[in-house]
């Protein structure tokens, strides 16, 4: 059901507002009119994350592969598929009212009036008979009643789909995001491993020294102090590495058993990503966030619900029909002088309720003036979220490029400090105070790519999802 469910299908989606409705917001409604119809540009349509050639920039098969199984498997997204249903199904409820309603009955009845009613005694009459009978009653929608119920009910079909967008964007989003910790930490212990594997030998070469008078204990301990404080962080990243595993498999709908090959055996490395987006984002990227769509649908929503209310204004029209037989034997049933019937058109028009129906208006009114606020809000708030996640990622890229720098400054650092120390023209300490920079500087880089690439992703989920084309440069 979910594979085939589509992720934005709002194409020339009609949100168009009552008038009546709009007369009777004070002052300024929106910042931004509400569009008369709701008509999206091919190139800022939506598309399943699997779909979406977004993420093939990131150039990593796995990551695809946890999207799909997400997609598939992940029970926030499949509660929100069967909201949509729920949704689906309320709606054709309200179309129902379009149809009358028909219903069947037959029964037998035996009577016995009492002989004693009036001053003359008599004996008490019985009769009992068959019957067998169709009715029906219909609400003919001379004045748009039903019509106005299907709107509203059609709006918030509309807004649970934009719902079930929104929910797509952001699985697809937290997936990605908890891959990229898992690989950050991942790639923290094999910088870990290497810088262990390397104070190893620089504490073997301080024990030699000692060994050989050239050295005292100090150094030792000092060379000892390092590796040591490296090896402490081993433990650490591995229980971050399987939480990692815990938490992805979580989004993805299944144990972490399942998948623990996939992400601990094949250890890939971050992707690089080093392309730098414009200052400018088309408006048109905005619009099509599943939140800036969801609570515009509400505001049709509730417009939609002010014509409703209003239409208890209005006489209602109403047809009641009934056709069936009685006979005292059911052999006679179908006799010709045993068919009964009655059609009963009615018109009733409710003419005082003590202000009801006003204080309901009024009630769909302010909750409609209420959305426009959340509408803005929600603009203002999308409009932040991409300015902030563009300027971490350029940030970010920016200080990469520097943290590459100092990592080669600072290995050249270690390398000095070494061949003094070994020459015996320098201490130790500055051997370990080079080392424990260059491990230091190296975390560092590596998680500047890895808070690049969130950036990326968090301006993928501020964008609503992927766009058309490749990364802009």
């Amino acid at each position: 059901m979910i594979r085939n469910l589509p992720l934005f299908a709002f194409f020339s989606m009609v949100v168009s507002c009552f008038t009546a409705a709009a007369e009777t917001v004070p002052g300024g409604n929106l910042r931004e009119p509400m569009p008369v119809q709701w008509s999206m540009q091919p190139e800022v349509f939506q598309s399943l994350p699997t779909e979406d050639n977004w993420w093939q920039t990131l150039g990593d098969p796995v990551l695809l592969q946890l999207l799909d199984m997400a997609e598939s498997n992940n029970f926030n997204l499949l509660a929100t598929a069967k909201r949509i249903e729920a949704a689906r199904q309320s709606l054709n409820e309200v179309r129902a009212a379009y149809f009358p309603t028909v219903s069947a009955d037959a029964g037998w009845d035996r009577i016995q009036e009492s002989g004693r009613q009036t001053a003359v005694t008599t004996p008490a009459s019985k009769m009992s008979y068959f019957s067998l009978g169709l009715s029906a009653q219909w609400e003919i929608d001379l004045f748009g009643r039903v019509a106005a119920n299907a709107k509203a009910s059609r709006q918030a079909y509309n807004a649970t789909r934009a719902e079930y967008a929104g929910a797509m964007v952001s699985l697809a989003a937290n997936v990605a995001k908890a891959y990229i910790n898992l690989r950050l930490y991942q790639e923290q212990l094999q910088v870990a491993n290497a810088h262990i594997e390397q104070q190893q030998k620089v504490t073997k070469i301080t024990e030699a020294r000692f060994e050989a008078g050239l050295g005292n204990m100090l150094e030792v301990n000092q060379a000892r102090t390092v590796l040591y404080s490296t090896e402490a962080t081993i433990p650490g990243l591995e229980a971050m590495i399987q939480t990692s595993v815990n938490a992805i498999a979580l989004l993805v709908g299944c144990y972490p058993d399942e998948i623990s090959d996939l992400l601990v055996n094949n250890k890939s490395q971050l992707p690089e990503v080093t392309s730098v987006f414009g200052t400018g984002v088309p408006l048109d990227l905005l619009r099509r966030r599943p939140d800036i769509v969801q609570v515009e649908l509400n505001m049709a929503q509730l417009a939609a619900q002010i014509g409703v209310e209003k239409k208890d204004f209005l006489p209602v029209l109403s047809i009641t029909g009934a056709i069936g037989t009685t006979a005292h034997k059911a052999g006679d049933l179908f006799g010709s002088h045993s068919m009964t019937y009655s059609v009963a058109p009615q018109l009733s028009w409710t003419i005082f309720d003590g202000l009801a129906r006003n204080y309901r208006v009024a009630e769909v009114k302010a909750d409609f003036e209420a959305s426009i606020d959340s509408y803005n809000l929600t603009v203002m708030t999308a409009v932040q979220e991409v300015n902030n996640a563009t300027v971490n990622y350029t940030s970010t890229l920016e200080t990469i490029q520097l943290y590459k720098k100092v990592i080669e400054t600072s290995q050249e650092s270690l390398k000095l400090s070494m061949e003094r120390y070994k020459q015996g023209l320098s201490e130790f300490t500055n051997v370990a105070d080079a080392q424990i920079n260059y491990l230091t500087y190296q975390n560092s880089l590596v998680s500047s790519k890895a808070k690049a690439i969130t950036a990326l992703i968090t301006l993928y989920e501020a964008l609503g999802g992927g766009w058309s084309g490749s990364l802009p440069q």
